[in-house]
Protein backbone atom coordinates (compact mmCIF):
# COMPACT_ATOMS: atom_id res chain seq x y z
CA UNK A 1 0.00 0.00 0.00
CA UNK A 2 1.26 3.48 -0.83
CA UNK A 3 1.48 6.22 1.75
CA UNK A 4 0.23 9.77 1.53
CA UNK A 5 2.62 12.56 0.69
CA UNK A 6 2.96 15.54 2.99
CA UNK A 7 1.09 17.65 0.42
CA UNK A 8 -1.80 15.15 0.26
CA UNK A 9 -2.07 15.03 4.06
CA UNK A 10 -2.24 18.81 4.15
CA UNK A 11 -4.93 18.85 1.47
CA UNK A 12 -6.97 16.30 3.42
CA UNK A 13 -6.71 18.35 6.62
CA UNK A 14 -7.82 21.48 4.78
CA UNK A 15 -10.75 19.68 3.15
CA UNK A 16 -12.28 18.96 6.58
CA UNK A 17 -13.36 15.44 5.69
CA UNK A 18 -14.55 16.18 2.17
CA UNK A 19 -13.03 14.22 -0.74
CA UNK A 20 -10.01 15.81 -2.42
CA UNK A 21 -9.76 15.97 -6.22
CA UNK A 22 -6.35 15.36 -7.73
CA UNK A 23 -5.27 15.78 -11.35
CA UNK A 24 -2.68 13.58 -13.04
CA UNK A 25 -0.88 16.04 -15.33
CA UNK A 26 0.47 13.24 -17.53
CA UNK A 27 -2.94 11.78 -18.41
CA UNK A 28 -5.15 14.75 -17.54
CA UNK A 29 -7.32 12.33 -15.55
CA UNK A 30 -8.97 13.41 -12.34
CA UNK A 31 -8.97 11.25 -9.23
CA UNK A 32 -10.74 11.55 -5.90
CA UNK A 33 -9.00 10.91 -2.61
CA UNK A 34 -11.44 10.03 0.17
CA UNK A 35 -11.47 8.14 3.43
CA UNK A 36 -11.56 4.37 3.05
CA UNK A 37 -14.71 4.15 5.20
CA UNK A 38 -16.54 6.47 2.80
CA UNK A 39 -15.34 4.49 -0.22
CA UNK A 40 -16.43 1.20 1.39
CA UNK A 41 -19.93 2.55 2.12
CA UNK A 42 -20.34 3.89 -1.41
CA UNK A 43 -19.06 0.70 -2.99
CA UNK A 44 -21.36 -1.43 -0.86
CA UNK A 45 -24.37 0.74 -1.72
CA UNK A 46 -23.62 0.61 -5.44
CA UNK A 47 -23.07 -3.15 -5.52
CA UNK A 48 -26.43 -3.79 -3.88
CA UNK A 49 -28.18 -1.23 -6.06
CA UNK A 50 -30.99 -2.26 -8.41
CA UNK A 51 -31.31 0.59 -10.95
CA UNK A 52 -34.99 -0.25 -11.43
CA UNK A 53 -35.61 1.19 -7.96
CA UNK A 54 -34.98 4.63 -9.44
CA UNK A 55 -37.48 4.32 -12.30
CA UNK A 56 -40.48 5.79 -10.41
CA UNK A 57 -38.46 8.79 -9.21
CA UNK A 58 -37.02 9.30 -12.68
CA UNK A 59 -40.46 9.21 -14.27
CA UNK A 60 -41.79 11.74 -11.73
CA UNK A 61 -38.84 14.06 -12.34
CA UNK A 62 -39.27 13.89 -16.10
CA UNK A 63 -43.02 14.43 -15.81
CA UNK A 64 -42.48 17.42 -13.53
CA UNK A 65 -40.12 18.90 -16.14
CA UNK A 66 -42.76 18.57 -18.85
CA UNK A 67 -41.42 15.58 -20.74
CA UNK A 68 -44.88 13.98 -20.87
CA UNK A 69 -46.23 16.99 -22.79
CA UNK A 70 -47.62 15.78 -26.17
CA UNK A 71 -45.47 18.38 -27.93
CA UNK A 72 -42.40 16.50 -26.70
CA UNK A 73 -43.41 13.59 -28.98
CA UNK A 74 -41.54 15.45 -31.71
CA UNK A 75 -38.30 14.29 -30.12
CA UNK A 76 -39.29 10.63 -30.50
CA UNK A 77 -39.11 10.97 -34.27
CA UNK A 78 -35.42 11.86 -34.11
CA UNK A 79 -34.38 9.00 -31.79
Amino acid sequence: MSTLTQEQRQMLRQSEGEPVRLLDPDTNREYVLLQAEVYDRLRSALIDLDPREFYPALHRALRDEGWDDPQMDEYNRYG
